[in-house]
C-alpha cells in the first residue's frame, strides 16, 4: 500500500462504456490502480483492451465514465479545470498529428505558456528546447521541416514547458523508426529523473515498457488482470494464464 501523502494518480473502479442500449459496449471494467509520486507505470495489453481509453479519461479527454479518478489525493471532476492541466500533460502517439502543421515550433511552445499565464517566454522556450536535445534554431521551423524524432522531441517539450508533475504517454515511440525509439526513451528516462516526474504510459511493446517503467499492469478485455514489476515482465514470471501467453507471444 502506497502511503496517502505519496500518491500521485489513483483510479477506483474506473468503468467506461460506449454506445447505448443493444449497442452499448463496456471497454473498461472496474479498473483500480495507484501510482506513487515519481513512479513510472505502464499499462500493456493487446489492441482494444481499454488501455488508451483509460489514458484519455485520466487526461480529461473523455468525461463519460463511472468510478473515481484522483490526483494528489483529490478526486477530479469529469470536466477538469485549468489547474489540473498545469500539473498533468499528455504526449500523444503520433507526432505527425499532434503538432499543428501551420504553426512554427515557437508558437506551439508559446501557446501553453500564454494559456497558463507563465512568464519568461523566450527563456523558457530556449531552456526546454535545450532540455530535449534541440538547438534554439528549431523554434523557427515548421513540423514538415522536422524528422519524426525531432517532432516527438518538440511534442515532449510542449508538454514539459509548463513544468507539470505528471506525463501521460500514449505509445510515444510507436510511430517512430526503431533507430529513433531508443533516443526518445532515453530522453524520457532522463527527464523523469531530472524533473522528478510521474509517468503513466500505454504501450503494447514489452521492450519499451520494461525500459521506462518500474511497474506494469496487464490488461485484457477491459479488466486489469495483474501488476508485475519490470523484472517479472522480463522473466515472464506471471500468475495469470493470459499474461503468461501474452508475454510469451510478445517474445516470439
Amino acid at each position: 500500500m502506497i502511503p496517502t501523502q505519496q500518491r500521485s494518480i489513483e483510479t477506483v473502479d474506473l468503468t467506461i462504456a460506449f454506445g447505448h442500449g443493444s449497442q452499448r459496449r463496456q471497454v473498461v471494467d472496474r479498473v483500480s490502480f495507484t501510482l506513487a509520486a515519481g513512479e513510472s507505470y505502464g499499462l500493456i495489453g493487446e489492441s482494444g483492451c481499454g488501455k488508451s481509453t483509460i489514458l484519455r479519461a485520466l487526461a480529461g479527454l473523455n468525461s463519460d465514465y463511472q468510478g473515481a479518478i484522483l490526483f494528489d489525493n483529490k478526486e477530479q471532476r469529469p470536466v477538469r479545470d485549468r489547474s489540473f492541466y498545469r500539473q498533468v500533460q499528455m504526449v500523444f502517439q503520433d507526432p505527425y498529428a499532434s503538432l499543428h502543421p501551420r504553426k512554427m515550433v515557437y508558437n506551439a511552445l508559446l501557446e501553453p505558456l500564454t494559456l497558463h499565464g507563465l512568464d519568461r517566454h523566450e527563456a523558457r522556450i530556449s531552456e526546454v528546447l535545450q532540455a530535449v536535445g534541440l538547438s534554439d534554431a528549431f523554434r523557427y521551423r515548421y513540423p514538415h521541416q522536422l524528422s519524426g524524432g525531432q517532432r516527438q522531441r518538440v511534442a515532449i517539450a510542449r508538454a514539459l514547458i509548463i513544468e507539470p508533475s505528471v506525463l501521460l504517454l500514449d505509445e510515444p515511440t510507436s510511430a517512430l523508426d526503431v533507430s529513433v525509439q531508443a533516443e526518445i526513451l532515453n530522453l524520457l528516462t532522463s527527464m523523469r529523473q531530472q524533473r522528478q516526474l510521474t509517468y503513466l504510459m500505454v504501450t503494447h511493446d514489452l521492450a519499451v515498457v520494461t525500459h521506462l517503467c518500474q511497474r506494469v499492469a496487464i490488461m485484457h478485455q477491459g479488466k486489469l488482470l495483474e501488476e508485475l514489476t519490470a523484472d517479472a515482465v522480463r522473466s515472464g514470471d506471471a500468475r495469470e494464464t493470459y499474461t503468461q501467453r501474452f508475454l510469451a507471444a510478445s517474445e516470439a
